[in-house]
């Protein structure tokens, strides 16, 4: 019998990098001009992968997640894996907004993936969601290199990570 060759279909972003890029952020809102003495922050939040924007108003908002996106991706931090939040009003004349992190493939996204290799109707490749994973097995690895080359041409909502090809 043919071993059978797979590689994993994740998402994710590099947490270390995230809090480099807010932390540039930070240091430019600091020394920038149009927000000298305003109450702009990005905060990070790790455990619950979330970053908090807080601005005076809907103009320094955008201003901010300008600076926030460019440093993500001056990083390389897929800025496809962010959710962002609806502006909402915050206390003390201020507006909030929550950028909320895609750490893992959900269920949709999952079954998109699985179903995107379906439809190729490539020789003897399957997909299998596992979680938050999707693997793709096959006995030939030629017919995995176009399973991955039909992934990368597809848009998913979320930048795709290839792992774990064996």
């Amino acid at each position: 019998m043919a071993q059978q060759a797979s590689f994993d279909v994740t998402t994710g972003v590099d947490l270390q990098e995230v809090d480099n890029a807010v932390n540039q952020a930070q240091k430019e809102i600091s020394q920038r001009y149009d927000f000298k003495g305003s109450p702009a922050t990005i905060e990070l939040n790790r455990t619950e992968g979330k970053i908090s924007l807080t601005a005076e108003n809907d103009y320094k908002m955008q201003a901010l997640w300008d600076v926030l996106q460019s440093k993500l991706i001056k990083r390389s931090v897929p800025v496809k894996n962010l959710e962002p939040g609806e502006i909402k009003p915050a206390g003390g004349d201020t507006v909030r907004r929550d950028i909320a992190l895609k750490m893992a493939l959900d269920g949709d996204t999952a079954k998109k993936v699985a179903a995107a290799i379906k439809e190729a109707k490539l020789k003897k490749v399957q997909a299998a969601i596992q979680g938050d994973q999707v693997r793709v097995t096959s006995p030939s690895r030629d017919d995995l290199q176009e399973a991955i080359t039909l992934l990368r041409s597809k848009d998913f909502g979320v930048e795709l990570k290839f792992g774990n090809y064996r």
